[in-house]
């Protein structure tokens, strides 16, 4: 009994270590005088302030300056309507083709070894470091009237530039990592344990896929969706070479903006880039949530 009661005051000893050096520890991080941190923390809030809450502020601001009805009159119009439709469609389709792809190239990437694994790592990486501009040339080059397959496009009367079909090449390409890059850091960590025992147990490829690989990236997956799909419905730069600006036709939401402030009805502009603000806003929100399931999953898969 003496010995269970020194045991107990030994535990209570060595936490109450512990809790004073992790409390140590905090006050470490603390060594700045309070005027710095305060300088510190004023100069990011004023950063924050003129470079995300102000452009905001301004731009609904904007859009609602002639009343509600002029708002949701702007959007209402035959040529708003196209380009929001257009999008929604382009970013369906390219977020689709990318969700598809994501989930085949991060499964291989971290489950197998092969030969080219790090050239396919490089391309998938390539987006990120060619400009929009540049990759929408590139589709020009190819599908154009002077392009490689140009002239058998035009006698197979097959319409790729200055067409839907030009755009969603265009929106695919430049949004491809996204999910992909969202999940071969996540499936590399998880390793290949717990499919090679369903392997073992007589489960196909596609079963061990859907019934233990899937469920274990869940969120993940809808983590890449989510940042391919913002990220195709503000595409700018590809889709303007591509897109031919057909009013009513081939242009965007992003493309619409543009046209619209260049011919001074700022409403319009407005009211067409606030549902581009507010789906960076809803996109920042299910980004912080996800961010949580996806910390709450990894410190579960380290207990």
């Amino acid at each position: 009994m003496t010995m269970q009661i020194a045991d107990t005051m030994s535990l209570s000893a060595s936490d109450s270590k512990a809790r004073a050096q992790a409390a140590a520890a905090r006050d470490n991080l603390r060594t700045e005088p309070r005027a710095v941190r305060i300088a510190i923390i004023t100069l990011a809030v004023l950063f924050l302030t003129v470079f995300v809450v102000l452009p905001l502020v301004v731009v609904f601001a904007q859009a609602f300056s002639r009343g509600i009805l002029a708002y949701f009159t702007a959007l209402a119009e035959p040529e708003a309507m196209a380009a929001i439709k257009l999008t929604l469609i382009v970013a369906a389709i390219s977020v689709g083709l990318n969700l598809v792809f994501g989930l085949v190239a991060a499964w291989a990437i971290a489950k197998f070894d092969f030969p080219g694994k790090t050239f396919l790592i490089t391309l998938i990486d390539l987006p990120f470091s060619v400009s929009p501009v540049i990759s929408g040339l590139v589709f020009v080059l190819l599908f154009g009237a002077q392009g490689y397959f140009g002239s058998w496009l035009r006698d197979h009367d097959i319409q790729i530039l200055f067409a839907v079909p030009g755009i969603v090449l265009a929106t695919t390409f430049v949004t491809f990592p996204f999910v992909a890059r969202a999940l071969i850091p996540l499936m590399q960590e998880q390793g290949t344990q717990e499919e090679e025992a369903a392997t073992s147990l007589g489960a196909s490829g596609l079963q061990t896929f859907f019934r233990v690989t899937l469920p274990n990236i869940k969120w993940g997956v809808l983590y890449g969706v989510l940042l391919c799909n913002a990220r195709a419905m503000g595409e700018f730069g590809a889709v303007s070479v591509v897109s031919g600006h057909i009013r009513g036709e081939t242009n965007t939401m992003p493309l619409l903006v543009e046209i619209l402030y260049n011919e001074y009805q700022f409403v319009a502009a407005f009211a067409i880039a606030s549902l581009l603000a507010m789906l960076a806003l809803i996109t920042l929100i299910a980004k912080t949530v996800l961010e949580r399931h996806l910390d709450e999953g990894q410190d579960a898969s380290d207990h």
